[in-house]
Formats: structure tokens, C-alpha cells, sequence
């Protein structure tokens, strides 16, 4: 250390070197000051004194201070100290990665996993009364997590394209994919560290419910994860912080036990797990891909720098960070820092029941429910997610085994959900005044729910999940009993303020509210629900699909009943012809221009009136639902809709759906009836390419079949040219982008030009294809020509552009910029590239969000060059 022979040496040492000082000891600050209250050169008023301080740095300056006021020795001593520190710190990385620990560093430890026991071992249900206790241990019912996600496009309201992945996943029995929650940052590969984990699910899936399973085992000593400490925060409470902080007061927020210890559990950054419940929440979800750091745990910022620079490793690189987010969402989190992506597929079918027997406690009770349930398909669909789940038992449980009409629609089961809770929570007031007035009750019901709708309503077209209790809306509700029954409640404390805030217990039961108030006041429709010349170009990315479906739904005469009669609420008469006239003018509009066509058929299903369906009557009869994650209650959306329709499907496209065997099976009478039928981007194995050739063996309509980048051989080639040969029908088959050789395209020889005019199997295994061969037949092509059937190709992949959404054009473009513009010098190809180039310059001038700007304009440069 310091040497010299100045009697006054060491107190000149620390003024001499204090500001290296203060950088040498910042990151061991804590157990020094240990090491000096147990050699007694320090009092425990001293080290208080010191750990009143934020930041260790500061600590470190205190420190010091008080050591020039002990003198010499002191000084002395603890230059002693400090290197011997040193030494024993450098002599244990050389065998151990981790920091020594002090005793306190084991009792805060301990301390905290006690809070986090006490913080989750009550599971809170939407509408759990005041004071009620439902313990988390006897209710939690296991989730099924796989590695994987929806993709990065997943686009639309992601409650509705839930679904068919998970049923796939479990009927596929897929136990070694499956991953206990403990097990998420365990790596298979011992070269790839796990540290930066995403876990995606549509709404209601768990992903809440997760986190505290996982804090609930982790203060409980029930897991095997590697951490010290778990710290947790939701970004709905970040979303309550409006001015620059630093990550240390972000922690300390809410776990001021840790604030002795926090520089060493900082400083041990290897053993800490950092959870971000709820991405989707976050008000700058937008703008987290930052390019201004931090880099010290006591450095202010802006909540959304300190949090991309957490998931950048520039703040706490050795931190591991589980992050959760609805599909929706995660196409802004700067996914290149993600090591692990993990998807919460819900409930199986075992799970379901056993939530049912824990939820009714009475097993004869729960097997009767579930048999209701079973009989239900939309009900049973739901049910596989938890929050629905236990939505669909209240309904039971309030409605006596549906004694009145099953539900059929999204909309009937919410609207039964509101009914029962209403009932339920005003069942003891009615008991205690039978004379009193039931219309009065009515009316405060109806008020009640209006001012809920409101409050839904105006918020949900700003984009905004909380609010606050100095909003007039919210200040509406004062005094209103039932509020807590749809209204969770947190406080937001902040120096000299503290504000309740308040959200709905779910965004579902926003959107339902919100569309329960545009149905029964005269407020005027949304702009992007308005009359429009071309339909679903202002659905906001689907922003309001759900609320649209919901719309819909209360305006049929059903549930426009059964408001009118459970709540008092009665639709505007206007708006219920509106709906009607909208659904079928543009209904026929996307039948015909071949546009995106899902929202519109389920709001069709939400009305549940066949001569609606009937009064759509397209001259030309299309349905595309191209890139959306089809459920099972989009599958019963399309049939409900084509088997009201006579004749000829001109096209079906399925695209990019994730279909499954089971699926097509499903649909395979409609399938029956196409003219061209698109199943391109999804993985086809043999059992599914088998109903393929079973339509194909059977169908007199069929003409064009797409299946490009399906991931088909020349196993699935040759079941599919058996098939083909039976009603010789098919005249073009596209499959590019497989696994064909030349091989497998001999099965197809004596198919071809007759009836077969027309074969594509670009981008597959034709390297060693000798030209001469049968690949060079005119019919046949395996590479990019110029020929004027590029010329349509290039005008179908345009109009497929011009109708996607910003997200869809994105994909697209990845497939089609891999044909080098440089190599194609083909009038056909120039116009091609012209029209994307201005397609995307149009889309950019229109867009707001930054992430997509960025992907559309490295388009651009790449057609520009």
C-alpha cells in the first residue's frame, strides 16, 4: 500500500489518493465496513452513519471522512485492512467467480426471501372480496412452458390466436420440450449461457401467474435456481414513474429491507435475477431499442434508458433478466440480447380439470361443471387459457349449470360474466331491503356500469391501461361499491405525493366494458370503426379488433336482450342496423379484393344471425386470413360464415396460419369447394399433406394449390402426385422454397403440361439437376426466368403487399429480397422492385413507430441500391 516515512504518511494517503480511493473500494465498500466494525475501528453509530447513504461511492467518501477525524492510526489501519481485503478478494476469483459474503449479506438474504413469501402466497382472483384469502399453494394449477415463441409477426388480438399451437403441442405429447420454471435458465448446451430470458403468452396465459409461482418456490427453498436475490417489478408501476431514476432507487422502491446490503447484491451481480412482469404495459414499449446507456446502478436516467440498458448487459452484465409480454408487443424488445425464448401455452386438458376441482372444491360439483364445459366448444377452448378459465367457473358457479341458453360467442360469456358478478355482489344488499325498489336497483346497476364503460371507453382509445384517481372519470366512481369487483387498486408514492391508481382487472374486460358503453350511448363510433371505402385499413394493427368483436356482440338481439332485461342497458337502436349494414358491406368489399378478412367474419359469428350471412353475396367468393395463428375459434368463425355461403370458393388462403392435420380435417368439406387453395409457410408433415391428397383424390373444383416453404420432400411430392392423378384437375402447383430434388419432380412427369400446365419448385434441392433433364420442361421451373409468368407472379406478391399490414409487408420482403435485384435484369423484375420501392416509401411516410421505420427502410436501401 502506501510507504513512507512521514509521520503524518497515512492521513496524507487518503487525501492524497482519495479519488482513486473512491474507485478502487466502490464495488466492496459494504464488507470493508464490516471488516472496520469488527476490528473495532469503526462504531456501529459510524457504520450507520455510512449506510445512510445512497450509492456506494458516496459510502466510500464517508468513510473516509471519518477516518481523517480518527487520525493517524486509524488511517493506518485500515490501508492494512483494505489490502489484506484485497489480497484474500483476488486470491478467491482466481478459484470462484463469487464475492465472499458477509453474515448481514446471508440475513438480508434470508430477510428477503421471507418478503417475497409473504408478497405471494395469496393467489388474487379478478373478483376476490375485500379480506378474502385464496392461498396460492392449494389454487395453483401448472402451466405448460416450451422453448419457442409465436414469432416476432404475431399481429392481431392475441386472446383470438391462441389455440391451435398449444393443442398441436400437447397432442403431440411433447414432454421434451417441456420446461419447469426452475429450469429457464439451465442451458442444454454448457457453452451458451442462459442470461436474458423472454417469456411470451396472449393475455390471461399465466405469465403473471408464473412470476409468482416463481417467487412464491424461490422464498420457500422449493426451486434449484442458482440466485441469491430476486428482484421484481411490473412495468405497470414503472409506468408511474415520470422523471429521471436511477436503477438502485428503482429497486429500493418497493424492498427498502435490501438497502444495507444493495451495493454488495450489486456487486455480486451473478446472483441476481432481475423479473419484468408485463412488456406489453409498458407506455414506452415503443422506444426500448435506446441508444444513450448507463452503466452504474446509480446513475439517473429515463426509465426506459435504465431498462434498455439492463437488457444490453451495459447495466449489470452478469444480472440474469426474465422479461414477460404478451406476443403483441415483443416485436419492440431489442431481441438480439435475448439468449432464451420461452412460450406459456396454458392450460392441458388434466390442467383444466384440475382447476376446476380446486376452484369448486366439491368433486362431484367440479365433474358436473366440467361436463357442461366439455359440451361447449368455444367454452372448452377458452378454458385452456387460466383466466378464462376461472371466468367460465364464475359464470357457472353464479348461473346454476346455465340454466338459461349456453354461451356460443366471446360476447355471450362476457356478458353472462358481468350479469353473475353483478348478481353475486348485489345479491346481500337486495336480501336486506326485499321492499326496496328492484327498478332503483336497476338503475344504479346500469349507472354503474355506464360510468365503468366510460372510464373503458376513453382510455382504451388513447391506449392507456391505468388511471389515475385525479382523473374525472376515475373520480366518477367515488363511493361505488361494486368498483373493486371489475378495478384492481395500487398506490403510487412518490416524494410529497402520494395517488391511487387504478386498472381494469384484465384488458379484455376494458375492451368489453368499452364496447358495452359505445353500444348503449350515443357516442359516435371510433374513426377506425367508421363507414370507410376500404374496410380494416384504420384498424390500428388490430388495436380494436376485440373491442369490434364485442361491439358486434352486444348488438345482437340476444345479449342486447339480456343487458336490457339483467342491467338496464338498452343498445341504440342506430347503431344496431349500423353494425348489421357494416358487417355485410364489407364483408362483400374484402371478398373481393382479397384483403385480410378474420376480424370481419368473427364479428360476423358475434352477431349469431344466419340472415346476416346471408346478405353477404360477393361476386367473387375470397376469404384470406393469411398470416394470423388460427385457434380453434377462428376455424369457427370461417365455417360458420362459408357454410351459410352456396357455390365455389374462388380462393382460400391460409398462409402462414400454422394448420395442423387436425385443423384441416376440420375444414376439409369447405376445403372441398375451392378453386385455389394457398397453405404456404406452415410446417406440413406427412399426416397433414395426407388430407392435402385426400381433397385432391375427391375435390372437382380444384385448380391452384400453394404450398411454398412448407417444409415438404419428395416423400410428401410423390403421396401428393398420386392424388393428383385420380381427378386430374390441379393445373398449378406452387412449392417453392422446400426440400424437392429433382427426384421427386419425376413423379410428377407424366403429369405435366396435362393437366398439370404449370409446376414451381424454385429455392429447393435442385443443385445437380441436369439441364436436360425433366426439370428443364417448359411446364416445369426451378429458377427465376423471364417469361411473362413472373410478370403475374410479381403482381400477385405486390397486391399481397399492398393489402398487408406494416408487419406482413416486413415478412414478405425478407422472402422476396433474397432474389438479388442485380441478378434480375428482367423488365418484369425492374417493374417489381419499382413498385415495392414505392410501396414501402408510401408506408414510411405514413408510420410512427420507430422499430418499423428502421426495418422498412433497410428495405428500402436494399431495393435502392
Amino acid at each position: 500500500m502506501v510507504e513512507t516515512n512521514d509521520c503524518n504518511s497515512c492521513l496524507t494517503a487518503l487525501g492524497v489518493l482519495r479519488v482513486s480511493l473512491v474507485d478502487e473500494l466502490e464495488g466492496r465498500i459494504d464488507s470493508l465496513l464490516e471488516i472496520l466494525v469488527s476490528q473495532e475501528l469503526f462504531t456501529r453509530d459510524d457504520r450507520e452513519e455510512v449506510l445512510c447513504l445512497m450509492g456506494p461511492r458516496a459510502r466510500v467518501r464517508k468513510v473516509l471522512d471519518i477516518l481523517t477525524c480518527k487520525g493517524e492510526e486509524a488511517a493506518r489501519i485500515f490501508f492494512s485492512i483494505s489490502s489484506r481485503q484485497q489480497e484474500i478478494l483476488t486470491h478467491s476469483k482466481k478459484g470462484n467467480t463469487d464475492l465472499p459474503q458477509s453474515i448481514e449479506y446471508n440475513k438480508v438474504k434470508q430477510k428477503h426471501k421471507d418478503v417475497l413469501t409473504r408478497r405471494s402466497e395469496s393467489m388474487l382472483f379478478y373478483n376476490t372480496r375485500h379480506g378474502e384469502k385464496i392461498l396460492f399453494s392449494e389454487h395453483y394449477v401448472n402451466l405448460l412452458l416450451v422453448d419457442g415463441h409465436q414469432g416476432l409477426e404475431v399481429k392481431r388480438h392475441e386472446v383470438l390466436t391462441f389455440g391451435q399451437k398449444r393443442l398441436s403441442l400437447q397432442q403431440k405429447s411433447a414432454v421434451h420440450r417441456k420446461i419447469a420454471s426452475a429450469e429457464l435458465f439451465s442451458s442444454a448446451n454448457e457453452k451458451c449461457t442462459v442470461k436474458k430470458v423472454l417469456v411470451s403468452g396472449v393475455a390471461g396465459i399465466g405469465k403473471t401467474i408464473l412470476v409468482q409461482k416463481m417467487l412464491f418456490d424461490f422464498g420457500a427453498n422449493r426451486d434449484h435456481l442458482a440466485f441469491d436475490f430476486i428482484i421484481h417489478m411490473t412495468f405497470r408501476d414503472l409506468n408511474l414513474i415520470n422523471k429521471p431514476i436511477n436503477f438502485r432507487d428503482l429497486v429500493l422502491r418497493k424492498n427498502r429491507h435490501l438497502a444495507k446490503e444493495l451495493d454488495n447484491i450489486l456487486a455480486n451481480d451473478n446472483k441476481l435475477l432481475i423479473i419484468l412482469d408485463g412488456f406489453d404495459e409498458f407506455r414506452h414499449y415503443r422506444s426500448c431499442d435506446v441508444d444513450t446507456f448507463v452503466t452504474e446502478p446509480d446513475e439517473d436516467a429515463e426509465v426506459v434508458e435504465v431498462f434498455g440498458s439492463l437488457m444490453q448487459g451495459e447495466l449489470l452484465p452478469n444480472a440474469s433478466v426474465m422479461l414477460t409480454s404478451r406476443p403483441a408487443a415483443i416485436n419492440h424488445i431489442p431481441v438480439g440480447c435475448i439468449d432464451r425464448f420461452v412460450l406459456i401455452a396454458g392450460f392441458s386438458w388434466a390442467e383444466v380439470q384440475d382447476f376446476f376441482s380446486r376452484y369448486f372444491q366439491d368433486s362431484a360439483i367440479a365433474e358436473r361443471m366440467f361436463a357442461v364445459v366439455s359440451g361447449n366448444e368455444l367454452m372448452l377452448t377458452l378454458c385452456y387459457i387460466p383466466a378464462f378459465c376461472y371466468i367460465v367457473c364464475c359464470i357457472l358457479k353464479e348461473s346454476k349449470d346455465l340454466c338459461g341458453e349456453s354461451p356460443k360467442t366471446m360476447t355471450d360469456i362476457y356478458v353472462q360474466y358481468l350479469v353473475a358478478l353483478l348478481r353475486s355482489h348485489t345479491q346481500a344488499r337486495a336480501e336486506m331491503s326485499r321492499q326496496g325498489q328492484s327498478e332503483g336497483g336497476i338503475h344504479q346497476l346500469s349507472d354503474i356500469v355506464l360510468k365503468l364503460g366510460r372510464l373503458a371507453f376513453q382510455k382504451l382509445m388513447v391506449h392507456q391501461t391505468l388511471f389515475y384517481s385525479s382523473d374525472q372519470d376515475v373520480a366518477a366512481l367515488d363511493g361505488c361499491s361494486l368498483v373493486s369487483t371489475f378495478l384492481d387498486k395500487t398506490v403510487a408514492q412518490e416524494p410529497g405525493c402520494t395517488e391511487e391508481v387504478y386498472s381494469f382487472a384484465h384488458l379484455t374486460v376494458q375492451e368489453f366494458f368499452a364496447a358495452v358503453y359505445c353500444a348503449v350511448t350515443d357516442h359516435p363510433l371510433p374513426d377506425a370503426l367508421q363507414d370507410t371505402a376500404n374496410p380494416g385499413e384504420g384498424s390500428d394493427n388490430g388495436h380494436l379488433d376485440l373491442f369490434s368483436r364485442f361491439l358486434s356482440g352486444i348488438l345482437s338481439e340476444r345479449n342486447a336482450n339480456l343487458l336490457s332485461r339483467q342491467v338496464g342497458l338498452c343498445c341504440q337502436k342506430d347503431k344496431v342496423d349500423i353494425c348489421r349494414e357494416r358487417i355485410i358491406r364489407e364483408l362483400t368489399i374484402l371478398c373481393e379484393n382479397g384483403k385480410n378478412i378474420l376480424n370481419h367474419l368473427h364479428c360476423l359469428f358475434e352477431q349469431q344471425d344466419p340472415s346476416v350471412a346471408l346478405a353477404v353475396q360477393p361476386k367473387t367468393l375470397r376469404v384470406n386470413v393469411s398470416d394470423e395463428t388460427l385457434a380453434q375459434m377462428d376455424y369457427n368463425a370461417i365455417k360458420y360464415f362459408l357454410n351459410r355461403t352456396k357455390g365455389t370458393i374462388s380462393e382460400l388462403d391460409l398462409t402462414g396460419t400454422g394448420v395442423s392435420c387436425q385443423a384441416l380435417r376440420d375444414i376439409q368439406p369447405l376445403l372441398l369447394r375451392c378453386n385455389r387453395l394457398w397453405l404456404g409457410e406452415n410446417n406440413l408433415d406427412m399426416d397433414t399433406v395426407e388430407v392435402i391428397a385426400d381433397v385432391l383424390r375427391v375435390s372437382e373444383n380444384i385448380s391452384h394449390l400453394g404450398l411454398g416453404w412448407c417444409d415438404i420432400g419428395d416423400d410428401e411430392l410423390l403421396a401428393l402426385s398420386r392424388a393428383i392423378r385420380v381427378k386430374k384437375t390441379l393445373e398449378e402447383l406452387w412449392m417453392e422454397g422446400n426440400r424437392v430434388s429433382s427426384r421427386g419432380l419425376l413423379s410428377l412427369s407424366d403429369l405435366t403440361p396435362n393437366p398439370l400446365k404449370r409446376v414451381v419448385a424454385i429455392w429447393n434441392d435442385m443443385a445437380d439437376t441436369d439441364p436436360d433433364s425433366f426439370c428443364a420442361q417448359e411446364s416445369v421451373t426451378v429458377s427465376f426466368t423471364d417469361d411473362k409468368m413472373w410478370e403475374a407472379w410479381g403482381e400477385w406478391v405486390f397486391k399481397r403487399c399492398e393489402v398487408s399490414s406494416n408487419e406482413k409487408l416486413v415478412m414478405v420482403l425478407h422472402k422476396v429480397c433474397n432474389i438479388s435485384v442485380h441478378c434480375l435484369e428482367s423488365q418484369w423484375a425492374k417493374t417489381f422492385y419499382k413498385q415495392l420501392s414505392r410501396l414501402i416509401k408510401h408506408r414510411l411516410e405514413c408510420c410512427t413507430e420507430d422499430d418499423m421505420c428502421k426495418r422498412l427502410k433497410k428495405f428500402e436501401s436494399i431495393l435502392n441500391l
